[in-house]
């Protein structure tokens, strides 16, 4: 099966309770298959358990925590850093 998606670039930004412990979310930016003639460059936010992506869970960000912000802001910074912002 051909990868669908190719990063180039990312950080990993812990997750708070009541995620379970090694729990983080990887915000990276790479390539991504859409089925079209070349990929797209994207920004995608997955969960990480265990050091393992996990390929089926969007991430969620628990009410009454800076998760979402810290998240906007590493992202941001990822930005900047490869000159798109």
């Amino acid at each position: 099966m051909p990868k669908i998606y190719t990063p180039i670039d990312y950080t990993l930004i812990k997750a708070s309770k009541p995620h379970p412990e090694n729990t983080e979310y990887k915000i990276s930016l790479g390539y991504e298959d859409w089925g079209g003639i070349k990929p797209e460059y994207v920004i995608k936010v997955q969960m990480v358990y265990d050091g393992t992506v996990s390929g089926r869970r969007s991430p969620s960000y628990p009410a009454g925590t800076n998760d979402y912000k810290r998240v906007t802001e590493a992202t941001e910074i990822l930005l900047k850093k490869n000159n798109l912002l």
